[in-house]
């Protein structure tokens, strides 16, 4: 997503968009190099789910995710998809839930690490469901995708992209799309709010911020090459091949879904007292 973004940006400006990948931390590093970053609009960063969720699950950040950026725009968005191996006796969500109650603490669920977008959405429909489910931490969702195709572990809740060839070959069965609505590339697949859990809504999401002190006419500029770009049919049908959905809010709309989002997912970390460091 950041280098798509780039590519139209680059258009737009006419003039290099460059992404700098920071590993490490969990992200932390390179969520700390932008905070502390001159703020003149030169140098970005491209948010997603892990950006709201940290405030509620690490005990000390080296920023404010709040105070210390300036949303520019949520770009796009995707719901997750809870996916389970074909060797669990459910069809449909009810009847998982069903065979989880029947089987307390005899399932398990994955994710790419403690705290993860992946652990995130299994507490919570392990909190709305009233199930006793296993998390299972791994270094990375690859490894956990991995052990669900062999059935190591019975259910992950990943983004649709991720999850999306294994559904198709039908090498793991989808359950329901986290969204209040289907998703056009899993048609098939009832929303969270036709299984009956639409707080299960909950989507991957990817946006941009600058430095917090960045001037607002330079925030302005940003969103405005963000939601031109947006309005390009190649952009959207490279968003749509992903499953993706075009957003392109303004600071003021991206400022506000951001705050709601971290107090949403730190209420989850505290209902399941997820805490790290």
């Amino acid at each position: 997503m950041a280098r798509l973004t780039a590519k139209q940006m680059n258009q737009f400006f006419n003039s290099p968009v460059i992404v700098e990948n920071r590993p490490g931390a969990g992200n932390i590093i390179g969520w700390t190099t932008v905070a502390r970053a001159p703020a003149d609009g030169y140098t970005l960063l491209t948010t997603e789910l892990s950006y709201v969720i940290a405030p509620g699950v690490v005990a000390h950040l080296p920023f404010d995710a709040r105070r210390d950026f300036a949303q520019i725009v949520t770009i796009a968005s995707v719901p997750h998809v809870m996916a389970i191996n074909p060797s669990v006796p459910a069809k449909n969500v009810q009847e998982f839930i069903a065979y989880a109650k029947a089987n307390p603490g005899k399932l398990n669920f994955g994710s790419g690490g403690l705290g993860t977008n992946p652990h995130m959405c299994g507490e919570l429909f392990k909190s709305l469901a009233g199930v006793d489910l296993v998390h299972v931490p791994y270094k990375g969702a690859a490894a956990a995708t991995q052990d669900l195709l062999t059935g190591q572990i019975q259910m992950l809740t990943s983004s649709i992209p991720t999850m999306l060839p294994y559904i198709k070959s039908g090498k793991l069965r989808a359950l329901m799309v986290t969204s209040d609505k289907r998703s056009p590339v899993l048609p098939d697949v009832p929303s969270a709010v036709e299984v009956g859990m639409p707080k299960m809504v909950a989507t991957f999401w990817v946006g941009l911020a600058a430095p917090a002190k960045t001037p607002a006419a330079v925030i302005a500029r940003l969103n405005q090459a963000v939601v031109e770009s947006l309005s390009k049919p190649d952009f959207r049908k490279r968003l749509a091949d992903m499953g993706m959905d075009p957003i392109g809010n303004t600071p003021a709309q991206a400022t506000e879904f951001v705050s709601k989002e971290i107090d949403r997912w730190a209420a989850v970390a505290k209902t399941a007292h997820i805490q790290i460091g």
